[in-house]
């Protein structure tokens, strides 16, 4: 079993047309602070690590970032949080990225033992894991599937413009799922997928934060 990195799975997920961040991979905080500038204040960190899928949960994570002095602590904050966590992991570099807006949701495939490939959808972030209103579908799909499975969420008024908020572009979503439904078909190596977050908004849906793992 091998765990992709973030970087390594953006890569997969371009072939497929997923909407991406713009970001490279910074080996140095120099690097990382002078691509930040190029991009854009406010921007997020990420380790690129192999050996450490939950980066949030051990400080490897940064968000907010909104100068160069602010990229050359967190860069050397994360990586000290990082080796606190799992000193032997290997650091391929972090991540630097532009800061992505609008609601969280989650789509996620994965290889079934008994069904198959399969595919998910739900409100992203901790929402998934708190609320586990999630919709599944048999790969691969069709749009009308795409569309029966945003349909069937607990949250999907949170999709709709609830309370004012503008709603969101849901045909974005369901090109996602879409994307997802064929890459776990086309690719029976990959053990599990999560896009978590990926931000939706009005105009896109963009991959905040991918992990693959192969057989």
């Amino acid at each position: 079993m091998k765990n992709l990195t973030e970087f390594e799975s953006r890569k997969l997920l371009k072939k497929y047309g997923f909407s991406l961040p713009k970001a490279k991979l910074a080996k140095d905080a120099f690097s990382a602070a002078a691509f930040a500038g190029k991009i854009g204040y406010p921007v997020v960190l990420k380790i690129m690590s192999p050996d450490i899928l939950h980066k949030s949960d051990f400080g490897c994570v940064k968000t907010g970032i909104g100068s160069p002095s602010e990229v050359h602590v967190s860069f050397s904050n994360i990586i000290k949080n990082a080796l606190a966590h799992n000193p032997g992991a290997k650091i391929d570099g972090i991540l630097v990225e532009e800061t992505l807006r609008g609601t969280e949701v989650i789509i996620g495939a994965k290889q079934d033992p008994q069904f198959g490939p399969i595919v998910l959808f739900g409100l992203g972030g901790v929402f998934v894991e708190i609320l586990k209103d999630a919709a599944i579908r048999l790969a691969p799909i069709q749009r009308a599937d795409a569309e029966e499975m945003i349909s069937e969420i607990k949250g999907k008024k949170l999709l709709e413009g609830y309370r004012g908020a503008k709603p969101i572009n849901l045909k974005a979503i369901e090109d996602a799922l879409l994307k997802a439904s064929k890459l776990i078909v086309e690719h029976p190596q990959i053990k599990e997928m999560d896009i978590n977050p990926l931000f939706a908004g009005e105009k896109r849906a963009a991959v905040g934060d991918a992990r693959i793992i192969l057989k």
